[in-house]
């Protein structure tokens, strides 16, 4: 049996490194020939993504990189089809893998299928209901040709039912991102970037969807209500490049250092020990909601309601008060304690593989 495993982004790799490793542990364990190929389709890459970004998560090296790079939406999706239909009519396989909802993760859907080939989803059935989110269309656009789903939710199965999909093709298996984190929270590490400074009572902040951050004017004005409201803790902000040009004057905030990307063992070290998360990504809400931490999301939707009805997130959308009195109520420990979703328990890879040998047996 021979899957083909497709990952085009950093977080695409973290969670199909604990799937990889659940292969192995299978063939180890029952001594059968379950083979596998992981296809980079190179639509994310820099250098941090090379030598320690694989070793830190024990992720292995991609053993095909189709080298597409960063373009436009259509044209990345365009290159990713073209080269990823050349590597299937050159390789055998029996079934494709995909994850999440980049780019990467539509156009294989749609090129597998083509094929006539059985496609499985690691995450299928988020929505968020907004079509303006590019990942929003990619998730319909996949799960519309998918064969068999695995989900992290109770609401991605509703979701996907209400979509007329068979409940015999939904596998409720657990978060595979909570996998790799339950494996990585013993390795994380301080930042060196951050050596020297007195972080005993800290925020983490991240942002990066275009909607909260192409604005100049909207980006400076989230970061002098979070730095008033933050009182006499520090605000951690990893900034990122695009971001960083946005934001007119950093010595005009008392209480935020900015600093740059963190590498993943990093960033979870400062997430585990901080007071609470101000964000906009879909991932870190659920990290943060295994890790009990509080969350404060800047968007008026998710695709991962579970982290509001069972974790510590909360929704605010771009209402200053909220996020005002929401970062506050952290500080004073008055934020909902939450608990963690059915099997975010670090073994989804493991139902994921058992399942597949089933199905494809």
């Amino acid at each position: 049996m021979h899957i083909t495993i497709v990952a085009g982004t950093r977080p695409n790799f973290v969670k199909v490194s604990p799937i990889i490793h659940a292969i192995k542990d299978y063939e180890k364990k029952y001594q059968v020939g379950l083979e596998y190929t992981l296809v980079h389709t190179g639509q994310h890459y820099d250098d941090k993504m090379s030598g320690s970004f694989f070793t830190d998560l024990n992720i292995p090296q991609p053993d095909v990189n189709l080298n597409v790079g960063s373009c436009s939406h259509s044209e990345q999706t365009a290159k990713i089809m073209v080269a990823f239909e050349k590597h299937l009519l050159e390789n055998r396989t029996d079934c494709v893998l995909v994850v999440g909802d980049v780019n990467s993760t539509m156009a294989c859907a749609v090129v597998t299928k083509k094929f006539n080939l059985k496609l499985v989803h690691v995450e299928g059935g988020l929505r968020s209901l907004d079509r303006s989110m590019p990942e929003e269309i990619n998730r319909l656009l996949t799960d519309s040709v998918t064969d068999y789903f695995f989900t992290t939710s109770q609401e991605a199965d509703e979701n996907l039912l209400k979509e007329g999909i068979e409940k015999e093709r939904i596998f409720l298996v657990g978060n595979v991102m909570i996998d790799s984190l339950v494996k990585s929270l013993e390795k994380t590490r301080f930042p060196n970037v951050l050596e020297g400074e007195n972080l005993k009572n800290y925020f983490l902040l991240t942002l990066h969807r275009p909607s909260n951050v192409d604005d100049a004017v909207k980006l400076n004005t989230f970061l002098k209500t979070i730095d008033e409201a933050a009182g006499e803790a520090k605000v951690v902000f990893p900034v990122h490049p695009r971001t960083e040009s946005k934001i007119t004057n950093k010595g005009d905030y008392q209480n935020i250092l900015f600093i740059p990307p963190l590498p993943y063992l990093e960033f979870l070290d400062m997430m585990k020990k901080s007071v609470g998360v101000v964000t906009d990504s879909g991932g870190i809400q659920e990290e943060t909601t295994f890790l009990k931490i509080p969350c404060v999301t800047l968007r008026e939707n998710t695709e991962r309601p579970e982290t509001i009805h069972i974790g510590t997130n909360e929704l605010i959308g771009e209402n200053l008060n909220l996020l005002t009195t929401s970062i506050e109520k952290i500080s004073i420990g008055e934020w909902k304690k939450g608990s963690i979703p059915n099997f975010w328990d670090g073994k989804a890879s493991n139902r994921i593989v058992s399942k597949l040998v089933e199905l494809l047996s």
